[in-house]
């Protein structure tokens, strides 16, 4: 079975006021210091109103809904005990007009002279997926394979729809958010792994970025771990969806290396026609038309049981078909995080969506 480890940045929230708050070196030490925290899963973001957490390597997805159950709570006990909450959301529904504290890390500092507005700004959360791949080129060709499938995961993942206390009109503002980086987006279509370091040699020569943390796209080949990297979801307000998308992210990755090992081409898409799809993904979620991986626009719904479908081998190799087919379903009849943070606005305002955002950052 493939391994998978899944990352979950979180925001960390005045209970009353729903404001961030720069409280993440408090809240890491507190979780350190309690009994269901092993070193280096919780781990600092650039922001002090954020923190990161990162499961062990995983085989079945029971695992990860485990570790990430596991982590959401000790990260959210040590939060209450310095008077915040953590906040499974990709985007604060309420800010300050100042901007938060910088993490005091060297790397951190640079980013703030590079860009101070988007550093400012930057107060977004996503959910990363780690799938082992057998080498660095069988993981480019297989970052080929999956970026059609990008905006389609980014949709189903939107849960940012608020900013600056209302509505954006996106489903995914953090998707925008991120996109105004030097290097972000959905990744170029790359020929080999050399052609892959060349053109990151370039950009690092270049000074456009300074160290290979800042190649901001949706997919990537991971530096520290002989793994993919998708990063294009939004972290997710209950777990469960977080494992819905972790066994269609590995099932894609599987798919793909059946592929590569099978000679079969990876579909072809116009980058100008994936980059306007991926913002149409952004913009309505699953609310109205996704463009699937061969350009035609859809109903979302569509899209997604084509997903499943083409996934369907490996998810049943995994064993993982019962669990990711119903939670996929769930997720069409009860709608993404942004809708139902939108439901919340409607209903209550923006008390009763942070009311939302708390109740289920810990639940599955």
């Amino acid at each position: 079975m493939t391994t998978i480890g899944v990352e979950e940045e979180f925001l960390l929230l005045d209970p009353v006021t729903g404001l961030p708050v720069p409280q993440a070196d408090k809240v890491r030490v507190a979780a350190g210091l309690g009994h269901l925290v092993a070193d280096q899963e919780v781990q600092y973001e650039l922001l002090q109103a954020q923190v990161e957490v990162a499961t062990p390597v995983c085989g079945a997805l029971e695992e990860i809904g485990g570790h990430l159950l596991r982590l959401r709570h000790a990260v959210g006990v040590a939060a209450e005990e310095h008077g915040c909450r953590i906040a499974a959301c990709g985007t604060p529904p309420v800010r300050h007009g100042r901007p938060v504290a910088v993490t005091d890390q060297a790397r951190y500092r640079a980013m703030v002279t590079q860009a101070p507005q988007l550093v400012a700004e930057q107060l977004v959360n996503g959910m990363h997926v780690h799938v082992a791949v057998p080498g660095r080129e069988e993981g480019v060709q297989v970052l080929n394979r999956l970026r059609v499938w990008l905006p389609t995961l980014t949709a189903m993942s939107a849960n940012s729809p608020l900013w600056d206390s209302h509505d954006t009109g996106f489903a995914s503002w953090r998707t925008v958010i991120f996109s105004r980086w030097p290097v972000s987006g959905v990744p170029p279509h790359f020929h080999d792994v050399a052609d892959y370091d060349q053109r990151v040699q370039r950009l690092l020569e270049s000074g456009l970025i300074s160290d290979t943390g800042q190649l901001y796209w949706q997919a990537r080949l991971s530096d520290r771990y002989p793994t993919l990297e998708v990063r294009c979801p939004d972290v997710q307000l209950r777990v469960d969806d977080a494992v819905m998308l972790a066994g269609i992210v590995r099932a894609l990755v599987d798919t793909a290396l059946t592929e590569v090992a099978a000679g079969a081409p990876a579909l072809e898409c116009a980058p100008e026609l994936l980059q306007a799809s991926m913002w149409h993904a952004a913009r309505h979620g699953l609310g109205g038309t996704l463009v699937d991986p061969i350009g035609r626009p859809r109903r979302a719904g569509d899209v997604l049981y084509e997903l499943l479908r083409y996934v369907a081998p490996a998810l049943d190799v995994s064993g993982d078909t019962r669990q990711v087919t119903s939670l996929t379903h769930r997720l069409l009849q009860d709608g993404t995080g942004a809708d139902r943070q939108r439901a919340a606005l409607a209903e209550g305002g923006l008390r009763a969506v942070t009311d939302l955002i708390s109740a289920q950052s810990g639940m599955t």
